[in-house]
């Protein structure tokens, strides 16, 4: 009993039966639209006439036109949020933005009809049959109503059958919520299939997920790139200012001092970036707006100077013109080669050189080549793999490897 009267009269029941009466809110230009037409045409007067065929002929003309407005971007969008919050039809199961392809919009049209052709009906006998019923129940109790003409016309005027109006009543009443809970069901169960994706649909949602997927590679890249060097460098000053604070030479102070500097840049910097990367993830507007896009060529020198007195850099040619990506793309590069250059030639001299004198800029990172074999990391390192993926997106090609006593980065990209 109690599951029936959920079923009939529950949350979801009622709120089908709103999704209905919208439909039917919504079928009522169309159908305004149908009855002067089919009213003119069989020479009917006034626009809400009783005539039966003035009624049905201005539905069989509205639901044309219902298909023809579904046709438009904004239908299956409004519909499938309005499937979404009042029938209940997971958003997985429903199709985003306007129906790409014919077969699509047919789907979206035929969804169109069926909401607003049955809200219509169902919004109709909401209307008009609580007050019938409500008079048929009354009967029993209401000597006017017996004696009435419509109380004869339904034979209810004797005692005897009077007492059948109140079940009777209450019975319209129950049926009316049945077929709207049914109704409402039966939508429901069209909506995924009626507005559901299609296979341009499927197709949208993978390449947005491959998008999506990128922006994680890229911002995965960018904190590899700035922590990973900020831990390398860090780690290199801090223990090359131990091992002169250990000797105990005064002279030696200056070093420590410089390399300390060199610790709170490249923390500071870091700190920066790391804000940027995270603001990105949070999708914090107010944090994207004044972290910016990232460091340039313009911070090039304080990445080097970060990375040590044993860090030298060299530019030929103007980098000012430089294009913004690959500016960021050149920083980033220079400073995956001085990570790589820190963790597996800690205290060796690094160059790092910069042409852009010609239509290519050329990024060139060196080191000689440690006495042991560096340690092979288990899964192998990401840097110079990203490095080289940084190059190749701008057209560029990357090379890694000893070369003449020396471990060489040579990274070429079009300007």
């Amino acid at each position: 009993m109690r599951r029936g009267a959920v079923a009939l009269l529950g949350q979801r029941a009622r709120r089908r039966w709103l999704h209905l009466i919208v439909g039917g809110a919504l079928f009522m230009p169309f159908w305004m639209v149908g009855s002067v037409v089919v009213g003119a045409l069989l020479g009917a007067e006034g626009l809400f006439t009783g005539d039966l065929s003035v009624l049905l002929g201005a539905s069989a003309v509205g639901l044309p036109l219902v298909a023809v407005a579904a046709l438009f971007p904004l239908a299956r969008p409004m519909s499938a949020a309005a499937a979404r919050a009042l029938c209940g039809v997971p958003a997985e199961l429903l199709a985003e933005g306007p129906a790409r392809g014919r077969a699509a919009a047919a789907r979206t049209a035929g969804w169109y009809v069926l909401h607003l052709g049955a809200g219509s009906l169902v919004s109709g006998a909401t209307l008009a049959l609580p007050p019938f019923a409500a008079a048929v129940a009354a009967l029993p109790f209401s000597p006017a109503l017996r004696t009435s003409e419509w109380g004869r016309f339904w034979g209810l005027d004797r005692d005897g059958r009077v007492w059948a109006a109140l079940p009777a009543g209450l019975l319209m009443l129950l049926a009316l919520a049945a077929a709207a809970a049914g109704t409402g069901a039966l939508l429901a169960r069209a909506a995924p299939r009626l507005l559901g994706p299609g296979p341009a649909d499927r197709l949208a949602a993978a390449e947005r997920r491959a998008a999506a997927a990128e922006s994680r590679n890229r911002l995965a890249r960018e904190l590899h790139d700035s922590v990973g060097h900020a831990l390398s460098a860090v780690t290199l000053q801090a223990g090359a200012a131990r091992r002169v604070l250990d000797g105990g030479d005064a002279a030696d102070l200056a070093f420590v001092r410089e390399a300390l500097t060199a610790i709170e840049e490249t923390t500071r910097r870091t700190v920066g970036e790391l804000d940027w990367v995270l603001g990105v993830l949070r999708q914090d507007e107010d944090a994207g707006a004044g972290a910016g896009p990232g460091p340039g060529l313009d911070a090039l020198e304080a990445l080097v100077r970060g990375a040590g007195p044993t860090a030298a850099l060299t530019v030929s040619g103007d980098l000012s013109p430089v294009p913004e990506a690959l500016s960021r793309a050149a920083y980033r590069i220079v400073q995956e080669g001085l990570t790589n250059a820190a963790r597996h030639a800690g205290g060796e001299p690094v160059t790092v050189r910069l042409d852009a004198r010609t239509e290519e800029l050329e990024i060139t990172v060196e080191n000689p080549l440690p006495a042991r074999p560096p340690v092979v990391r288990p899964r192998g390192g990401r840097g110079l793999r990203g490095a080289a993926e940084r190059a190749r997106l701008l057209g560029g090609t990357a090379e890694a490897g000893p070369a003449d006593g020396l471990w060489r980065l040579a990274v070429r990209i079009p300007r």
